[in-house]
């Protein structure tokens, strides 16, 4: 296994919940600290106090990976005598890095709003409000039979060929590529002056447009020739869409009252607030982490019979109940799903990379509303 610095760990993290996801404004990434330091444990957050750090300085972390970014406004000064002054000053002198993925970690595959609806027990879902387009791009190399296996193994691997559900697709066919090396040349078949013609096969991937030097870095370095022959374009075909919130279906039709219910059980919440009628049919459910305020509509015309979100407004609850939609506030504080889904997400992938690093879930309860 090897030893390794904050930003091999957080180039991994990137990959998956890259700062281009992020709403503009949002003060993602790098907060506290430096990221060249060796880093054996991470503490991972859904909010940064200064409990959460004395709970890093306890488990030896020096690098805490939170959902909540604890600089959201920028700081005219630092006063040490304040609790925000307090945490920042503890981590500098216990040499913590804070790292922020905000609405990055959001609208990322796998993140925030898949987590919460994997929590309600959602099927065939889809994204609520797109706001990130990755253009797609194909790939066409010319191999010849001996490497093919090897360097569709290193597409694969590189994220090329990912079409749903499904990895490292690709399409082969057969053959004959023909060549002359000149002078200058030192071909892996054939000579100098001689035209050569080989049996290859022509092997077809598509891959997002963010990704591409990573593939063609991986197949250059697994394919055998001096030249490798290869193409790569654009495709006018759907491009992949990212975005915030998520809207599924419930695999068996309840009411508002037996949904709630179920909400405020999987969150583990000790109170909810919810708009609509208790006798209100609910098959399809929209979910936003946060504050959803702002996506009411736009859950309404992707057809949702309810939307599970944060922080409602008064003002807001009247209007969705003017347009038929009914609202479940469980709590801001339900984005702590962020906290094991990121642990377990980087460990395999710190695992998977060779990285010697453990990951260790904040027990830190950060709800600062008690209930009666």
């Amino acid at each position: 296994m090897k030893k390794v610095n904050g930003h091999e760990i957080i180039a991994l993290f990137e990959q998956w919940s890259p700062k281009r996801f992020a709403m503009d404004g949002d003060p993602v990434g790098l907060h506290i600290g430096q990221l060249n330091r060796q880093v054996e444990k991470v503490l991972v957050t859904l909010d940064v106090n200064e409990e959460v750090i004395d709970e890093a300085i306890h488990h030896g972390a020096n690098l805490v990976i939170a959902h909540h970014p604890p600089i959201f406004r920028p700081l005219k000064n630092i006063m040490t005598d304040t609790p925000q002054g307090r945490m920042i000053e503890k981590c500098i002198k216990h040499d913590i890095t804070v790292y922020a993925a905000h609405t990055n970690l959001d609208v990322a595959p796998g993140g925030v709003n898949d987590l919460l609806a994997s929590k309600l027990g959602l099927i065939d879902t889809d994204i609520i409000e797109p706001t990130y387009v990755e253009h797609m791009y194909k790939l066409i190399v010319f191999a010849p039979q001996s490497h093919v296996a090897e360097i569709r193994q290193a597409l694969g691997k590189a994220g090329a060929g990912a079409i749903g559900d499904y990895t490292s697709c690709s399409f082969s066919s057969v053959g004959t590529g023909r060549f002359t090396p000149n002078d200058a040349a030192q071909p892996y078949i054939g000579a100098a002056g001689k035209e050569e013609a080989v049996a290859e096969e022509k092997i077809e991937v598509i891959l997002p447009s963010i990704l591409r030097e990573k593939v063609l870095k991986a197949m250059l370095a697994a394919h055998p020739y001096e030249e490798p022959a290869y193409d790569l374009f654009q495709l006018d075909q759907p491009n992949v869409r990212y975005g915030l919130g998520r809207i599924g279906k419930l695999k068996e039709k309840t009411t508002l009252a037996q949904f709630a219910a179920h909400v405020k059980h999987v969150f583990g919440v000790p109170a909810l607030r919810f708009v609509g009628e208790e006798t209100k049919e609910i098959r399809k459910v929209a979910v936003l982490g946060g504050d959803g305020n702002k996506y009411i509509g736009a859950a309404r015309r992707a057809g949702a019979d309810v939307l599970v979100t944060g922080d409602l407004y008064y003002h807001v609850a009247h209007d969705a109940q003017a347009m038929g939609l009914a609202v479940i506030d469980p709590g801001h504080n339900i984005e702590k799903v962020m906290i094991d889904g990121v642990a377990n997400y980087m460990q395999n992938a710190c695992a998977e990379a060779g990285y010697e690093v453990q990951f260790i879930e904040s027990k830190i309860i950060t709800e600062p509303f008690n209930f009666i």
